[in-house]
């Protein structure tokens, strides 16, 4: 039995956006309840790429409705802060708005973390993007977990991030172009320091097929690999056209969540049962195995 299931990366869920700036109490608790009986049990809350006035506003109103209520602490672990310092270059920025990202500086994420009132565990940004590698020292010397992700880091790069503290990489395989070099790309680059970083994947077969997720877990072994689903508020909810932010998503049977005019993948509207019946049915995973990729690798990677 699948058993303690944490999501590292939960953008909403239920018709709920967590990155809605008129987010209530009541549609948070919705989500969780929602998430519960779905068979989650912990979640990251995840604020992607904005003004950041307005990430400094929907981290506050997300730390303040939890206060309010025990279930949302209860299954909101802690936040995950995506952006916005991150690759802007087309491709690699993926659905972030290019306006947003900024280049990253200890003093702004300092903002973002005392909006987020020491509830982040969680920061994903692009190396090449952090000069000196300050925000990812900054980040780890407080013990919260740095992840490099919509990035194009060279080799050199990734391994002096990882001096500095990096310790996980973000869907990988997702946030870079569709067309890369065949050999020198960011995927590779990654692979090759799988022994120094958590990976995380999206396992709905669209983000990343399902037969390039078995050779990435093969190459670096269940111990270092994380299952996440990204989930964004259409998630829970099946197939149709949604409304989120500044998209229009269109949700297919895949439940992969598409801009109108399916160019490109916004998020995923997947669940965690969809999760584990992929990994079962199509990898052959074994429960044990799921449960180390979904419950015991993600809570060891945020500490």
């Amino acid at each position: 039995m699948i058993q303690d299931i944490f999501d590292i990366q939960v953008n909403g869920y239920g018709g709920v956006d967590f990155n809605s700036c008129d987010l209530t109490g009541e549609q948070l608790h919705s989500a969780c309840t929602k998430l519960k009986a779905d068979g989650v049990s912990g979640i990251l809350a995840t604020i992607i790429t904005e003004k950041l006035p307005v990430m400094q506003q929907r981290l506050e109103r997300l730390v303040q409705l939890r206060e309010q209520d025990s279930l949302v602490r209860q299954m909101i672990i802690g936040l995950h802060i995506e952006g916005p310092f991150i690759n802007p270059t087309d491709g690699y920025r993926g659905a972030h708005p290019l306006d947003a990202v900024m280049p990253a500086t200890c003093d702004d994420m300092k903002r973002l973390l005392d909006a987020a009132d020491g509830l982040t565990k969680l920061v994903t940004l692009a190396p090449e993007c952090d000069q000196g590698m300050q925000t990812i020292r900054h980040l780890a010397q407080q013990g919260i977990t740095v992840s490099a992700g919509h990035c194009d880091a060279s080799l050199d790069q990734l391994q002096a991030a990882i001096d500095a503290g990096l310790s996980m990489f973000t869907h990988l395989g997702n946030g870079c172009p569709s067309m890369m070099p065949r050999h020198d790309n960011i995927i590779q680059r990654v692979i090759s320091l799988h022994d120094h970083l958590w990976l995380s994947f999206i396992a709905d077969g669209v983000h990343v097929p399902m037969f390039a997720l078995r050779n990435y877990l093969d190459i670096a072994g269940l111990d270092r690999c994380i299952i996440t689903t990204d989930a964004i508020a259409p998630a829970g909810l099946g197939p149709g056209t949604y409304t989120l932010s500044r998209w229009t998503l269109q949700i297919g049977q895949d439940l992969a969540a598409r801009s109108e005019d399916g160019s490109h993948l916004v998020g995923s509207a997947i669940d965690m049962k969809r999760v584990v019946s992929n990994l079962q049915e199509q990898l052959g995973l074994t429960v044990k195995q799921i449960n180390q990729l979904i419950s015991t690798n993600p809570r060891c990677a945020i500490g």
